[in-house]
């Protein structure tokens, strides 16, 4: 996990490996010392495994976010995080990632 700033002043953070739930407990503790008004990029394109619960594990935590951008995902992901509430103000699936399921 690398936590960084993007040129326009957000925190970007880029996810790596296998994202499950103590990857999940890891990105929670990032996102508490990020507030929740400031714009966060999550980063999820090296990410080799994504399970649902960890996604779900920290959908309470981004949920109540403004300006909050996601690359990488699946659809299936993605939609999965607007079900638990996760408003996504832009969304980049990575290559080869329209498939339903990850």
């Amino acid at each position: 996990m690398d936590v960084t700033r993007g040129a326009s002043g957000e925190v970007v953070i880029r996810l790596d490996g296998n994202f499950d739930a103590s990857a999940a407990a890891r990105l929670s503790g990032w996102l508490v010392e990020v507030p929740s008004s400031q714009p966060l990029v999550l980063d999820f394109t090296q990410v080799r495994s994504c399970e649902d619960f960890g996604l779900a594990a920290v959908a309470r935590d981004l949920a109540d976010r403004n300006g909050l951008v996601v690359h990488g995902l699946t659809r299936h992901h993605e939609r999965m995080l607007r079900y638990f509430g996760v408003k996504l103000d832009a969304v980049s699936c990575g290559a080869g990632d329209d498939r339903e399921a990850g």
